[in-house]
């Protein structure tokens, strides 16, 4: 989509100690109204976490200014494409943390949990187990309405609401997963990354993060062992494994195009009915 596509999608994160970030707030506003960014910026004692979309030279120079600061150096950003601009407006906030789970905040300086690399989870998939022999079991850690747009195959679903239930619900199941090396995941990496230093934290064993979440999966992989297509936080609704925007459908009871969003809907059932019909 690239070559055709107007604007590019940049989705990243870092947890590092970020004390200044109310300074730097008036900093990262001015340079995105200066380079026509939109999008969502998230400044946090415990890090960055950023969703923008603009011009490919506009993207590049945000991201050379950005990197610009040490702490940001090894940023890596995770890129789709898009015809239209996907964001409304630009914001940037300061927040207690960059993805709520209402824990201590996580330091990396003390340490990351493990990640597995999409190509390495791939294999393990393929042949069952991890390289020591171990059965793998996919965690997701995304909301339920998230999952029900796609997940991997036979993975864990604890159906939350909100990602602060986390600590609470996994607790509960710790004996039954003693015995498996657990992968966390989500949407980009952050949340199966802050999931994966917790549970390592309260004593999980084998606990690695899908470095880059389902989005650097689809890049490097596609869409073996997934099902579905992965919900995003913008107009797109949700992504495909070759990383395109979901399209409209046609309500085959009305003739209505049903939108990608309204697909989500508890009234659209394929073949049946949808929001415009089911009222």
């Amino acid at each position: 989509m690239q070559a055709t596509s107007s604007f590019v999608n940049i989705a990243a994160y870092k947890f590092i100690s970020f004390d200044d970030t109310a300074e730097k707030r008036p900093e990262f506003l001015a340079k995105c109204d200066e380079l026509s960014l939109k999008g969502t910026i998230l400044l946090s004692p415990e890090g960055i976490n950023l969703f923008l979309a603009g011009t490919r030279e506009n993207i590049d120079r945000f991201l050379t200014w950005l990197r610009a600061d040490a702490r940001f150096t090894d940023l890596e950003v995770k890129e789709s494409f898009s015809d239209d601009q996907p964001f409304k407006y630009m914001l940037v906030k300061l927040k207690r943390e960059i993805i709520t789970m209402k824990h201590p905040l996580i330091k990396p300086e003390e340490g990351r949990a493990p990640a597995v690399e999409p190509l390495t989870l791939k294999r393990w998939l393929d042949q069952g187990h991890d390289d020591d022999g171990k059965p793998v079991v996919m965690m997701d850690t995304r909301n339920a309405f998230e999952v029900d747009v796609g997940t991997f195959d036979n993975t864990i679903d604890y159906r939350i609401d909100k990602f602060s239930e986390f600590p609470d619900i996994v607790a509960q199941h710790k004996d039954e997963l003693a015995d498996k090396t657990i992968v966390t995941f989500c949407t980009g990496g952050i949340r199966c990354e802050k999931a994966a230093i917790h549970m390592k934290n309260v004593g999980f064993g084998s606990v690695y993060q899908l470095d880059g979440g389902i989005l650097k999966y689809f890049e490097d992989v596609g869409g073996d062992h997934y099902t579905g297509d992965c919900f995003v936080f913008d107009h797109r609704t949700a992504l495909n494994p070759r990383l395109e925007p979901s399209l409209p459908t046609t309500c085959t009871a009305c003739n209505a195009t049903v939108s990608p969003r309204e697909q989500l809907a508890p009234e659209f059932v394929d073949g049946s009915s949808c929001p415009h019909c089911a009222k």
